[in-house]
């Protein structure tokens, strides 16, 4: 279970030439994070104090719909004072880029807690249950619901959790369920209603927070580790498997799991229910012991924060101007057409799953998170000063996508799973290997890591046709041209299931300018 040290220290990406330097008055030092929504970064108040500052992606910015909700949101997430939330204490609801301000609690999140340390003792997953019910308390009373409650949504400190990315969920919604088959959330963590495409409650929350406790009790959700669209469809129609959770937490965490919202005990019942519970003995309190010793060491490593650069960033001043994404999200004029498309590639008859019609609508499932950056890659795989691969500067990174069936396939430039035949770079897949362009080509690394560098020298000397996915397991990643040489995407097949089920890859764009 465990895949880094116990002791390992946050991780933070070194801002690019692409970030600014400050945003709103706040000075950026690092990034956290990125994802779906756009980017967090490490800043610090005039005074020195370290806050986590979000930014919106442009084409949620550029939606007068999602800026009015944003603007509800905020205000609503301001009288949020919990002692178990992360404090919302500025925002930029009118800038061009909208971003949020949070409180920086220098704590791990649940998911690297149980990455790193296996499945929790019952009276903490008890306590943490308690803890984030009373967090719920705090933001449904101000109007709120959470909609994305997941194991990377809450932080372990010494005196219990500490919830966090409440407040943009519901603005999204405004823009994403105007669009087909788009949802907001986390598939392994969703309610059925939520699958369904339902309005959100707070019996939503629970859902998801039983869920959360499973994973800390268990190591996986409660209908497992499997494709978003797999986990959707368990959701809404199987019960949850509690095979690796402790049988004193199953009669709490069952009725947290019901499929009935009605049926899910409320946020006050949930912290009553632990109260009673024989583990804890009457008594919730965050004392010492709440945590196992090894992540108590842990946390202790939490609050070394990076020291600032020497000096400026070479950015302009930002406060309300756009924030740059990714090259590839960014709006601006269409790449060349390419020569060809997809010559020789037959025309399949489309026919789409019911579970596919169902729960994705004909779309892709997006979801809120922020994921790490890419690490660094390992010694020996830097690219050097003068390489051509430095021409390539990076876009979108580590973006997890799932393609339900073969109606399916991933939009490279744009980051996106969208139907069959409606873009010209693409990767698409039969029911046993990968297909790209005909004007593309594409390199397999005989290694565990691919830099943009590796890319071009493979691609010259090691050219291959096949990619098919009993070649390519997860720790040999490929790489793709396009047809113009602007664009490199590096992939990991992450999981296909035989028979032209579901296929997960992993995707990490690079591009350079004209």
């Amino acid at each position: 279970m465990t895949t880094e040290p116990p002791g390992a220290s946050p991780s933070f990406a070194v801002l690019t030439a692409d970030d600014p330097a400050e945003i709103g008055g706040y000075r950026l030092h690092a990034r956290l994070g990125s994802g779906g929504m756009g980017h967090v970064y490490l800043a610090y108040t005039p005074g020195g104090r370290p806050v986590a500052l979000k930014t919106v992606r442009p084409e949620l910015a550029g939606d007068p719909e999602f800026r009015h909700r944003f603007g509800q949101e905020v205000a609503n997430a301001r009288r949020i004072h919990g002692l178990y939330t992360a404090q919302v204490i500025d925002a930029g609801v009118d800038a061009v880029t909208p971003w949020l301000a949070t409180a920086y609690v220098p704590a791990p999140s649940l998911h690297e807690v149980a990455r790193r340390h296996g499945p929790l003792p019952v009276e903490t997953v008890l306590l943490l249950m308690a803890g984030v019910a009373e967090a719920l308390q705090s933001i449904h009373g101000a109007g709120v619901v959470h909609r994305d409650l997941k194991p990377a949504n809450v932080l372990v400190t010494a005196d219990g959790p500490r919830v966090i990315d409440f407040g943009i969920a519901r603005a999204a919604d405004a823009v994403a369920l105007t669009s087909a088959g788009l949802r907001i959330g986390t598939p392994a963590f969703m309610a059925p209603e939520q699958a369904l495409g339902q309005p959100a409650t707070s019996a939503t929350d629970v859902f998801a927070l039983g869920a959360l406790a499973v994973y800390a009790a268990g190591g996986t959700p409660p209908f497992g580790d499997c494709p978003e669209s797999v986990a959707l469809y368990r959701a809404v129609h199987e019960q949850p498997d509690l095979t690796r959770v402790p049988a004193e937490l199953h009669a709490l965490l069952g009725q947290c799991l019901a499929k009935d919202p009605a049926e899910r005990p409320t946020t006050s019942a949930v912290i009553e229910a632990v109260r009673r519970h024989p583990s804890v003995g009457a008594r919730v309190r965050f004392t010492d012991g709440w945590l196992p010793t090894a992540v108590r060491t842990e946390l202790s490593r939490h609050g070394d924060l990076p020291e600032p650069p020497a000096s400026p960033h070479a950015q302009p001043t930002v406060t309300a101007t756009p924030v740059p994404l990714p090259r590839a999200e960014v709006p601006g004029p269409a790449s060349p057409p390419a020569p060809t498309r997809r010559a020789g590639r037959p025309v399949r008859w489309i026919v789409l799953t019911a579970i596919a019609a169902l729960l994705l609508g004909g779309g892709a499932v997006y979801y809120l998170d922020y994921p790490p950056e890419d690490p660094a890659p390992p010694s020996g795989t830097e690219q050097s000063q003068d390489a051509p691969g430095d021409e390539y500067r990076p876009g979108y990174a580590g973006v997890e996508l799932t393609s339900p069936d073969l109606s399916y396939e991933f939009d490279l430039q744009n980051g996106k799973v969208v139907p069959e035949s409606s873009v010209d770079w693409y990767l698409s897949r039969t029911a046993t290997a990968f297909t790209i362009p005909d004007d593309s080509d594409a390199f397999v690394a005989s290694g565990d890591s691919l830099t943009p560098d590796g890319c071009l020298k493979g691609l010259d000397s090691s050219p291959v046709t096949s990619l098919k996915f009993s070649e390519l397991e997860e720790q040999h990643p490929f790489c793709i041209r396009s047809a113009n040489g602007r664009d490199i995407m590096i992939v990991r097949l992450v999981e296909a299931v035989p028979g032209g089920g579901a296929v997960t890859v992993s995707l990490s764009h690079y591009g350079k300018d004209a």
